[in-house]
């Protein structure tokens, strides 16, 4: 199964023969799968012992091509390390007498949640992440919510990376912990008004989030009374709490369709109240405002528009719109406050806040510096308050946190992301350029370089592509990409199909029957930065993480030619077998997106015809790094295992193939800030041994 450790690991094949709608398929490293994942997952050391050795001979094989690399890693590791502040600590926000904020003490790994008295005062540090990692191989603090009253702060901690959370309460008055704990905890937790009454959400066996349960504090967790059940194993369940504080929200969702339940907040033992039956495709969420709900849905409107109902008339023959839709003008989110209404908007791809008064109904839209740019709403912990904080950055500009008066429309920058090492954002050039897609869609293209390179055939670009759920991937700045930047690189984002860049349309064609656009348009990407000049035929490298890894296993099975590299991170390739297996986590929430090939045989077909293992033939792949992890819930790690071992057997050319699996972590990788750093260290590195730069 090994081999020397200088030749890459063979897998044995094991054959499986798999019949579908009178269609069979031989898969030859289904093996791969361990019987008893849910356990490895939770306990990589309960891994099959014959899996085992061959992912951990994956492991050694690339460790041994990447020795000669090791003095590039520790620098690329320094310079990334460099630009981090190793004290970094986030702005403060206010709640009544209190302050709430994280932030890192120099040389620590995990973070720390603090707050100061809003009035003046010394910081009380609530939880030291570096202690309560000490000793564990992942540890990572999920969430963290202080109660109504500041007395007690609930946080949820994972341990293994497996997002299988336990739940804690911290007596912040006297710094102890609670004795009772929560375990199976999905992450999702909040208070109700009496701050002694915790709402939170439980796993079933399948590691889904499926149950509501209320806990008092002093009470056994064991005796929790169910709140809420979802049986649909295709939806997930959350609980949170409106931005007034005067209701709980139970969310219950897939990808597509939503449908919520709310318990006030003051009377956490009444039972839930549905706001609106889930329609398939339909998509609502609610907020309150006085003898209002605010009600943000695409109910009528592909792009999403808000409407009002009264409190104790919330159905739909009530709702009266309040901003109407408008098609091509994506409502991304909404918050509410008590004398405003702020909504975060998307056309075209390019971000905007709109600020509406309550009062008068008039708006206006908070101004921007640049052409492209990402931007965030930090909503906050007060109701009553005339501040907005918003967070702004650019490829070029590093973050920016801004409170925006929304009364005066005055702003003041209250943090700007720093970068030790120094950056001088006038040293970069962004652009966008978009792309003809054979369709003749024009999908857009966000790029930059150092403002001294001379682009042409022979420059490297990272090109990289996300293109589902509806996710909007925007321009946005990484101090780590500067790394490869710096060196020469191109580094470009493909705004294809599949998420939102350019409104709920751009989503939905592709997806199920229409998803082979998402790789159309990432081909059509890379075609169009060639013929614009700023790099050649085969020295492109492509990225993509979980379904972005689906898309780079796809275009390469498609067009390899156009690529000299590629970077898939926990690639979510084995995209039919994953979606005829309603065991795994997340199959049935699933198939709004992809289909579903266990009713539907137009919809097994039609994955069958781009999923990425499925479609590996013998032909020249480019230089491919792949990375795993054995506690992953989400891409589970036999997926880019089974790639990698089919790649192996039937690629034709000599180019490198390297799997990296993360033995104890799952799908975000390492949990500590500088044991993330070293992963992308390693993909830089790679990166850079291929394309022949790592002088």
């Amino acid at each position: 199964m090994t081999g020397p450790i200088n030749q890459p690991p063979r897998a044995p094949k094991r054959p499986v023969r798999l019949r579908f709608h009178g269609h069979t398929r031989q898969d030859d490293y289904a093996w791969l799968r361990d019987p008893q994942w849910r356990e490895a997952m939770q306990n990589p050391e309960r891994l099959q012992p014959d899996i085992r050795a061959w992912l951990e001979a994956e492991n050694a094989y690339t460790d041994a091509v990447m020795a000669d690399t090791a003095q590039l890693r520790e620098q690329l590791f320094a310079e990334l390390k460099g630009r981090i502040r190793e004290d970094d600590s986030s702005v403060p926000l206010p709640d009544g007498p209190w302050a709430y904020y994280v932030r890192y003490r120099e040389g620590g790994q995990h973070p720390l949640f603090c707050r100061r008295p809003t009035a003046g005062g010394e910081e009380q540090l609530l939880l030291d992440g570096d202690a309560l990692a000490e000793g564990q191989t992942y540890y990572r603090i999920g969430d963290a919510e202080h109660s109504p009253d500041h007395c007690y702060l609930a946080y949820c901690e994972d341990c293994t990376g497996a997002e299988v959370y336990r739940i804690r309460i911290l007596d912040l008055e006297r710094g102890e912990l609670l004795p009772e704990v929560i375990e199976q905890a999905r992450g999702d937790f909040d208070w109700a008004a009496d701050s002694r009454t915790l709402f939170y959400t439980l796993q079933d066996e399948e590691h889904r989030p499926r149950w509501v349960r209320r806990h008092r504090l002093g009470t056994p967790v064991a005796d929790d009374p169910l709140v809420y059940d979802e049986a649909d194993p295709g939806f997930f369940v959350g609980i949170g709490r409106s931005e007034s504080g005067r209701f709980l929200l139970i969310d219950s969702h897939d990808h597509t369709t939503s449908e919520v339940r709310y318990i006030p907040a003051g009377e956490p033992e009444a039972e839930p109240r549905l706001f609106r039956p889930r329609q398939r495709d339909v998509e609502y969420d609610i907020a309150d405002h006085g003898q209002h709900w605010v009600i943000l849905t695409n109910a009528g409107a592909e792009d999403f528009r808000i409407a009002l109902a009264p409190l104790d008339r919330p159905d739909e023959a009530h709702w009266q719109d309040l901003v109407p839709h408008r098609p091509g003008t994506l409502i991304r989110s909404l918050v509410v406050y008590r004398d405003w209404l702020v909504r975060l908007e998307l056309e075209d791809s390019l971000p905007r806040i709109v600020i509406r008064r309550w009062d008068t109904g008039e708006e206006h839209v908070v101004d921007m510096d640049e052409a492209c740019y990402e931007l965030g709403v930090v909503p906050g912990f007060e109701y009553a308050t005339d501040t907005l904080r918003f967070v702004y950055s650019s490829f070029t500009t590093p973050a920016r946190v801004y409170d925006y008066r929304m009364d005066t429309r005055q702003r003041t920058l209250r943090k700007e992301q720093e970068i030790p090492s120094g950056h001088r954002p006038e040293d970069y050039v962004a652009h966008r350029l978009m792309a003809t897609a054979p369709d003749g869609e024009q999908v857009p293209v966000s790029l930059f370089h150092r403002r001294d390179l001379h682009c042409g055939p022979g420059t490297p670009l990272l090109l990289s592509g996300y293109g589902a759920y509806g996710m909007v991937d925007l321009p946005g700045f990484s101090p780590n990409r500067l790394s490869l930047v710096d060196r020469g690189f191109v580094y470009a984002v493909a705004h294809v199909r599949g998420g939102k860049e350019r409104g709920y349309r751009w989503y939905r064609e592709g997806k199920l029957e229409r998803k082979q656009n998402t790789f159309s348009d990432f081909i059509a990407a890379a075609e169009a930065l060639i013929a614009a000049g700023y790099t050649g035929a085969g020295r492109i490298a492509a990225h993509g993480g979980s379904a972005g890894g689906l898309l780079v296993g796809a275009v390469l099975n498609q067009r390899p030619e156009l690529f000299h590299a590629a970077v898939a991170d926990v690639p979510f390739v084995d995209t039919l077998s994953t979606m005829l297996d309603p065991s795994l986590p997340l199959t049935p929430p699933e198939w709004p997106e992809w289909g579903n090939p266990i009713e539907d045989e137009q919809a097994y077909h039609i994955i069958l015809a781009y999923s990425p293992y499925d479609n590996v033939r013998a032909q020249a792949y480019p230089h491919l790094l792949v990375t795993a992890g054995v506690s992953d819930p989400r891409v589970t790690y036999w997926e880019p295992a089974k790639w990698v071992a089919k790649l192996r057997e039937l690629k034709t050319d000599d180019n490198l193939l390297l799997l990296r699996t993360n033995m104890n972590a799952g799908h975000g990788g390492a949990s500590g800030r500088f044991d993330y750093l070293e992963e992308v260290a390693f993909r830089y590195a790679f990166l850079l041994k291929v394309f022949g730069m790592t002088d």
